[in-house]
């Protein structure tokens, strides 16, 4: 009949078991109700959010092809895609196992304790069929009791621990929406109406989860209330997953929820009322993948409109969806009540005193280090600080500036409007509704805010290698910032572990005393010995190091020491002058009323 909406496609369904949890496997059913002549697939080689190639086929093994009772051939095109050749007219059934054995929140892990994975490292894409409904089924497992399943997706049919079958509008939500198993702690909480959930994997009998589940509410309120006021966020429900392990740090965004993973000494404990600087840094973790659930979730790269899963997205913009999401991460911390200003100043203060320690803030701009991040800031290396700058840390750091030039410039003005990044980041919601930003759009909504360009501020802060002007604006804005003695660490110009009483050489940072030295990464200092004169050592010879505050101890007055080190099992000395009396910065308090202007404006 004329006008007869067509029927829908069939949704594509895949079937997640538990192959063997001693082995790590994921078995792994997909079923193609109409397939293709000749059907390809292929496995993500990375995760939004992370931008590195992880190369995910690496862990998937044993790939089958069935029609009805008959084997078909599988074909390997390149290192993650695969085709079949079939009739289009049967269902096509494929059948493979997953590897998981990472504990991370990018890829997936299983073991008798716990699983998790993303769509990513378990879901096969099928090409020319992205865009149909996808059906994740994961069946509750016989191998294990008491376990519960989380996920972001929509539920189709579950059971009262989640198990059973859930929905994608398409293959990016599927790969956006990753799922938690175990015997994990769940509490729940509304903000604006909306429904939160919070799970913890490994967490201790001493975890306060009434504590985490209120301070993590204040986060999520605050930040509502900023993008949107008093209207509702752009989702229905929200998902916290938190893997609490023995050392480990990170986070990934997704679109309604989010993977963290922390050290269980981390989480808040019952009967103790202080906030641990462990537990600031979570609380910072958890604003910040939630901030992105609006920054580079929603509002994104032009480049990410239509994520290539096959190889590397390039986008100049990290330092503004990743390094404004970290300047706003601490920031709603204390306009949510969990900080105070001395306490914003502290971790802001940590954030200034990195990168100015950091060589490569002159080497490389925060727009080339957004570029370069798939083969530099996920891979680094002893020369990192050297070579590159972090476009989390700077480009914080950018936003600092920019908000504190808006607000200063709006004083200068009387009658104007006060402007600041809040209302910059507000309009770049609405301009560019809520989807793909360039940076014009940022550059046209400063000036709008701020009326006048500031093509100057982004060609020296964004694309330059000069030192932002911190200082001058946080002290126009209510901050003490002095100067105290650095640590013997950064006076040297290296960065060095102590274990057992072994220093062991990390890095040599460009330009110090320890590189003019010849000191090289991977060096183990094992004594010195000072130089009396000119060419002389001292009479009584050197003395063993075992921690680098040893140094100042055994070279006195001395203005040149001999470094014994060990390279490759070869003995050597270096002649090392004594370092200079080097500076950081320190923050504090000078006007309250002023910071609270910035730090905690009234609604």
């Amino acid at each position: 009949m004329p006008g007869t909406p067509k029927n829908p496609p069939t949704p594509l369904h895949y079937r997640v078991e538990i192959g063997d949890l001693h082995a790590h496997l994921f078995r792994v059913t997909l079923t193609i109700a109409r397939p293709e002549a000749l059907q390809r697939v292929s496995l993500p080689v990375w995760i939004p959010g992370s931008y590195l190639v992880r190369e995910f086929a690496k862990n998937l093994q044993h790939l089958e092809a069935r029609q009805t009772s008959r084997t078909l051939q599988v074909e390997q095109l390149d290192k993650c895609t695969w085709q079949v050749a079939c009739s289009p007219a049967k269902p096509l059934v494929l059948r493979y196992e997953v590897y998981a054995n990472d504990n991370s929140v990018r890829t997936a892990w299983l073991d008798a304790h716990r699983g998790f994975f993303n769509g990513t490292s378990l879901c096969l894409k099928v090409q020319g069929q992205e865009a149909a409904v996808h059906v994740l089924e994961v069946p509750a497992p016989k191998a294990v009791s008491g376990w519960s399943l989380a996920t972001g997706l929509t539920a189709r049919d579950v059971n009262k621990q989640g198990f059973g079958s859930y929905e994608a509008a398409d293959y990016d939500e599927l790969a956006d929406c990753p799922v938690e198993m175990g015997a994990f702690w769940s509490g729940t909480f509304s903000a604006r109406g909306v429904p939160h959930r919070v799970v913890v994997a490994g967490a201790t009998p001493s975890f306060d989860g009434a504590r985490l589940l209120a301070d993590t509410q204040k986060i999520c309120e605050a930040e509502i209330r900023f993008w949107h006021g008093a209207k509702k966020p752009p989702f229905q429900n929200y998902l916290f997953m938190v893997n609490a392990v023995d050392d480990g740090y990170g986070g990934l965004e997704h679109r309604n929820s989010t993977a963290l993973i922390c050290k269980r000494q981390d989480l808040p404990r019952t009967g103790e009322p202080r906030t641990s600087e462990g537990y600031t840094t979570l609380r910072g973790l958890i604003s910040h993948e939630y901030f992105h659930t609006w920054n580079v979730k929603r509002l994104r790269p032009a480049e990410f409109e239509h994520y290539n899963y096959a190889g590397e997205n390039y986008t100049s913009l990290l330092w503004f969806f990743e390094g404004f999401t970290s300047y706003y991460d601490d920031l709603f911390l204390r306009r949510a009540g969990l900080l105070d200003n001395a306490g914003y100043l502290k971790v802001l203060n940590k954030t200034i005193n990195q990168v100015m320690q950091t060589p490569g803030r002159l080497v490389q701009s925060v727009a080339e280090a957004s570029f370069d991040a798939w083969v530099k800031y996920y891979r680094q290396d002893e020369n990192t600080p050297n070579a590159t700058v972090s476009y989390y840390t700077k480009g914080a750091l950018v936003a600092l500036c920019f908000d504190l030039t808006l607000r200063g410039e709006a004083k200068e003005h009387r009658g104007a409007k006060a402007a600041t990044l809040d209302d910059v980041m507000r309009a770049l919601w609405l301009r560019c509704k809520a989807g793909a930003m360039r940076e014009a759009d940022f550059a046209d909504e400063l000036a709008a805010a701020g009326h006048r360009s500031y093509a100057g501020e982004l060609l020296r802060w964004v694309h330059g290698r000069s030192e932002l002007p911190l200082k001058d604006l946080l002290q126009q804005h209510g901050v003490a910032v002095t100067e105290e003695p650095a640590q013997l660490a950064q006076r040297l110009g290296l960065r060095a572990t102590e274990n057992q009483g072994v220093v062991q050489v990390k890095t040599v940072l460009r330009g110090g005393v320890a590189e003019r030295a010849g000191f090289a990464a991977g060096d183990e200092w094992l004594g010195v010995e000072p130089v009396a004169k000119a060419g002389s050592r001292a009479a009584d010879g050197g003395w063993r190091m075992s921690r680098l505050d040893d140094l100042p101890h055994y070279a006195g007055n001395a203005k040149k020491v001999i470094a014994l080190i060990s390279r490759d099992k070869r003995l050597m000395r270096l002649e090392l002058a004594m370092p200079p009396a080097l500076t950081t910065w320190r923050l504090a308090v000078k006007d309250a009323a002023l910071m609270d202007q910035w730090l905690a404006p009234k609604a």
